[in-house]
């Protein structure tokens, strides 16, 4: 067997890449150090990474020059970039916006028929010509996610600090979803995916609403489901949308009638409350017809500082991708796919990292070691690879392993200390002796 490997070292503050490649040996009971790979045991297939176009980094995009403009994209969507073939966006405003809206701003009545007044003006602003840009480049697989519905509909009476949607209105919010799936569809932008609440047992700041298991399970079914079909949409549904360590608890009580299963896809979910990735092994034990999802993730300045270590924010995104992965998880979306250097805008002061940082003064870009760390995962493990199960010798390492369409394994492997550690890849009764050095993620082809 022949391999060809990527490293990125992290040295001295600044990024170093080596190519290498290695050959196979007999194994001849190789005992330490060894990653072995199970390729005839396949799992989830993946379907792909991608990242938020909320209006914030939309907004962005707006004021940078037209080369900038490009090199972004060119930095996510074209051959030799992370080669992202997913998208998440907001319905309505988010936090990652400029301020809060809606597509109906006043208000009308539960029993109305239609939804007078309903203008996509704002997303025309900005969010929609960012999506035609990246159409140009290549179709994505769009995910469609509400943090609010509209104050009318509300118990609070605004869009922020939780509140939940009045029963009344349930109806409505159902025609809602459907309209905005339709005007997007009229401009050309094809909605694959959406989630019924981003994070709905959180009540923020900012767009928030509060949303019980039994109310989610009872809305998809009575409301929402039977409105896509009338439609004739043809959209997945993901529960859940929140952190992990809830995520096997709620899809039990959205899932526990058989009928579900003919309107559910997957299960949603971020990491902002721990790994907790037995949880989602759970979910792909006891329920293999739902895809598992990461829709949301990313460093939080009020959490880590701003300007974290590189190193540390790029090591949280490897443990996710690979600790996801191994778990069932078949598609990664992280939060905004670019930020200021201030981690904005964000209308409520969230200020977060992202893999590409814009300095609004240079007009420059300045891609961070997340970006780079995700490269290792989303330019080797394509779309249609399966997952293949693997067992390591140390928590040192992180790991995972897919099987590519073309047949060849796609290897990545994350050094988690400062030291360099000797790997052997044990494949049947074959061995590829690796050097991954300290501070550093090696991607690897084995054909």
């Amino acid at each position: 067997m022949k391999s060809t490997w990527e490293a990125t070292i992290w040295e001295n503050g600044r990024v170093r890449k080596e190519t290498f490649i290695a050959e196979s040996k007999p194994e001849y009971g190789q005992e330490k150090n060894v990653i072995n790979l199970y390729p005839e045991d396949k799992q989830q297939t993946w379907e792909g990474f991608g990242g938020s176009l909320t209006e914030a980094p939309a907004y962005l995009f707006s004021t940078m020059p037209e080369h900038v403009q490009r090199e972004l994209l060119d930095a996510y969507y074209s051959p030799g970039g992370l080669e992202y073939t997913l998208g998440r966006i907001s319905l309505d405003s988010c936090d990652a916006a400029l301020g809060n809206y809606s597509a109906i701003t006043e208000p009308i009545p539960p029993d109305a028929l239609t939804l007078p007044g309903f203008s996509l003006e704002r997303d025309e602003w900005y969010i929609l010509p960012l999506l035609r840009r990246i159409w140009a480049i290549r179709p994505l697989e769009l995910m469609l996610s509400p943090w609010s519905p509209p104050w009318f509909m509300k118990t609070n009476g605004e869009r922020n600090h939780g509140g939940s949607l009045r029963p009344e209105y349930r109806k409505l919010w159902a025609a809602y979803f459907v309209r905005y799936i339709q005007e997007y569809e009229k401009r050309g932008i094809h909605i694959s995916s959406l989630s019924v609440q981003n994070e709905p047992a959180a009540v923020q700041t900012w767009d928030s609403c509060i949303v019980s298991a039994e109310e989610e399970k009872s809305f998809i079914r009575e409301e929402l489901a039977p409105a896509l079909k009338q439609a004739e949409l043809d959209v997945d549904i993901y529960i859940w949308d929140h952190n992990k360590e809830r995520a096997y608890e709620r899809t039990r009580t959205v899932m526990d009638t058989d009928d579900m299963y003919d309107l559910v896809s997957g299960v949603a979910f971020h990491w902002y409350s721990g790994d907790h990735f037995e949880s989602l092994q759970y979910l792909a034990e006891w329920y293999p017809e739902l895809k598992l999802r990461f829709s949301e993730g990313c460093v939080e300045y009020s959490v880590y500082g701003e300007g974290a270590a590189e190193l540390d924010n790029a090591r949280m995104f490897g443990h996710e991708i690979c600790g996801d992965m191994n778990a069932g998880t078949s598609s990664f979306i992280t939060w905004s796919i670019v930020f200021d250097q201030d981690g904005g805008p964000n209308h409520v002061n969230n200020l977060c990292d992202a893999p590409i940082l814009y300095d609004t003064a240079t007009k420059t870009l300045h891609r961070t070691l997340s970006y780079e760390y995700i490269g290792h995962f989303s330019r080797y493990i394509v779309p249609g690879s399966e997952h293949i199960r693997l067992s390591k010798f140390s928590d040192d390492l992180d790991a995972t392993a897919f099987l590519r369409p073309d047949g060849s394994i796609a290897v990545v492997i994350m050094n988690r200390t400062s030291e360099m550690k000797r790997v052997f890849i044990r494949l049947e009764d074959e061995v590829i002796m690796i050097r991954v050095a300290g501070d550093a993620i090696v991607s690897g082809i084995i054909e």
